[in-house]
């Protein structure tokens, strides 16, 4: 038996990978973080146990997963987004090797994605911004040396920053000196479900907007010049010197 750490992804139950709705359907046994996976996600599963680990702590959690172990019975560990990124699995998979019980990650739609599609977007612009640094803004969980916002921020490039929407404006401060309060900044709630809410604007004004707006969790704040601009080169990909030409099947 396996253990099938599957991501969920942002939350339309559609942004789901052919091969995590397989598992989901399949799998006797399915424990899903119900307080960031939506129970769509669940639809059409055969499962004789569904376990919402939402209020479980670690030990609980593996507890069960020793439990369909010891029964043969694969299990599908749904997380949100992509289960490798924020998805504490460490600690889990940490345990499963400990216990000799196999493990697989199948990877899902990230929320940098959902929010990059919601906002119409490309976080790669060339001549712009070729770098995206994912990061956190460190409350509860210390921040390695180096890693820091403010030591990030000194790149200058695309940054999607998660778990920190409650310190927004302690983020504009740390952010500012880099990138210049003109930059332009992109908040969004709960991307690619139905009540997703969006905020965008600068490092000057993004502060009030999200204060207004209520926003005070589960919000991924994107910031660089690749929001809002318009004058770049064109990608070398589609240039006429890199099109192949056709191959066609020489005539019988």
């Amino acid at each position: 038996m396996t253990i099938y750490f599957i991501g969920a992804g942002p939350g339309d139950p559609e942004l789901i990978t052919v091969k995590g709705q397989r598992l989901i359907r399949t799998c006797p046994v399915i424990l899903y973080a119900g307080s960031l996976v939506p129970e769509q996600v669940l639809d059409g599963h055969r499962a004789h146990s569904v376990v919402n680990t939402a209020e479980l702590d670690l030990d609980a959690i593996v507890a069960l997963l020793q439990q369909a172990h010891a029964k043969g019975e694969d299990v599908a560990r749904v997380h949100s987004g992509g289960p490798s990124l924020y998805g504490a699995i460490g600690e889990q998979i940490r345990r499963l090797n400990m216990l000799g019980i196999p493990y697989e990650i199948v990877p899902g739609v990230t929320a940098t994605a959902a929010c990059a599609a919601t906002l119409g977007r490309e976080l790669t612009l060339p001549g712009i911004s070729q770098t995206v640094i994912l990061t956190r803004y460190a409350t509860k969980t210390s921040m390695p040396e180096g890693e820091a916002l403010a030591d990030l921020a000194r790149h200058r490039a695309t940054m999607a920053i998660h778990l920190g929407v409650r310190h927004i404006e302690r983020i504009v401060a740390d952010l500012t000196p880099h990138y210049g309060a003109d930059c332009p900044v992109a908040v969004v709630f709960r991307a690619s479900w139905p009540d997703e809410e969006r905020v965008t604007g600068t490092l000057e004004d993004i502060a009030g907007k999200v204060q207004a707006s209520g926003m005070e969790r589960t919000a991924l704040i994107l910031v660089g010049t690749v929001l809002d601009a318009a004058d770049f080169a064109d990608s070398t990909l589609y240039a006429p010197e890199e099109t192949l030409p056709t191959i066609t099947k020489p005539p019988i």
